[in-house]
């Protein structure tokens, strides 16, 4: 999966592979940027699918790094707290500062591409 190469030069690929999930703190996910490779340990991405089997509930989450999302299936529903509200289904996408609080609703098994920064 990644291939390091010199630190300027540092290039990684992969493609979505559910033979690649790992567990995560909820559901599962496929890194493709692993915290710190490239020598970058704030930047991260990946694929990340949930199930509302696995979130059968709204839960609250303090976004801990900028974080970019884009939603290739499924449906999230995504409350910033004292703020807007967005239903995200296939070919949405979000962008969260750092620090705002969210609470997220898994309304159908989502996969959605993350980057962490």
């Amino acid at each position: 999966m990644s291939t390091p190469t010199p630190e300027l030069e540092f290039t990684i690929h992969d493609a979505l592979d559910t033979e690649k999930y790992e567990p995560f703190e909820l559901g599962q996910v496929q890194w493709v940027r692993r915290p710190g490779d490239g020598d970058r340990p704030a930047l991260s991405a990946g694929f990340w699918h949930v199930t509302p089997e696995e979130a059968p509930a709204p839960f609250e989450l303090l976004i801990e790094a900028d974080e970019t999302i884009h939603i290739i299936e499924g449906h999230l529903h995504i409350e910033v707290i004292d703020g807007d509200s967005f239903d995200l289904k296939p070919g949405s996408a979000a962008s969260f500062n750092k620090g705002a609080r969210t609470r997220w609703t898994v309304v159908e098994a989502t996969t959605e591409f993350f980057v962490y920064s």
